[in-house]
């Protein structure tokens, strides 16, 4: 899953941005509104992380112009503001959470599962032959065994599962995993792939994770 987060101190944004991806989230940041708002307009997010006090545009103008714009993304408003009308305020323009500064990055994990809940709770589970992977929990199973992934494989698995049938070039996927761009291993990819090989098919007969050669890899049920 990918969130944004826009907030414009750096500190916090890096903190932010660390713990989430220990918890298998992928996250782009943005330290400015005007950024942010386009960031939000042009991508698809599972999440927004949003700031109040922004450079350029404030939350406030930024929140307002993605749900007059029709852009449903969850949205979690953070803000050293703690009175009840501005909470009041901004959750009657649109937000779906709303945390005041302090706060605890347990307390956000828990407010962002809530919401993650609430957007997935008709279709978080994606399913190929006898696997699933749920979303939510981001856990993944085949023939009802646990398969324990790593960070990386699960976003790798979890891109290839959402795009079954369709082979994916290698490019692509390391531009949608953008932590695999950060290594310098040009080969990274294929160890991927690899591993999740070793964990997803190599005790079954039927293959899940497919490979064509110069043109990049494929998640089905096709049996060849």
């Amino acid at each position: 899953m990918k969130f944004l987060l826009v907030e414009d101190d750096i500190k916090i944004a890096s903190f932010l941005k660390k713990g989430l991806e220990e918890e298998y989230y992928y996250v782009d940041v943005s330290h400015d509104g005007e950024e942010g708002i386009y960031l939000a307009s042009v991508n698809e997010y599972d999440l927004i992380i949003l700031d109040i006090m922004l450079p350029s545009k404030d939350g406030y103008v930024i929140c307002k112009h993605l749900r007059a714009n029709k852009i449903p993304t969850p949205i979690i408003m953070l803000s050293a503001k703690s009175a009840i009308e501005d909470k009041v305020a901004f959750l009657n323009l649109g937000a779906d959470d709303y945390l005041t500064k302090p706060f605890s990055f347990d307390e956000l994990l828990a407010r962002i599962k809530v919401q993650l809940r609430k957007k997935n709770q008709i279709d978080n589970i994606l399913k190929v032959a006898d696997l699933e992977l749920n979303l939510t929990t981001k856990t993944v199973n085949r023939a009802g065994d646990k398969i324990n992934l790593t960070a990386k494989e699960y976003g790798i698995f979890e891109y290839l599962m959402r795009n079954q049938n369709v082979i994916i070039s290698e490019e692509t996927l390391k531009n949608s995993i953008q932590t695999l761009n950060d290594e310098a291993n040009s080969n990274v990819l294929n160890v991927y792939i690899y591993r999740l090989r070793n964990k997803i098919d190599k005790n079954y007969d039927l293959k899940i994770i497919k490979t064509y050669r110069n043109l990049g890899f494929k998640v089905s049920d096709e049996n060849i």
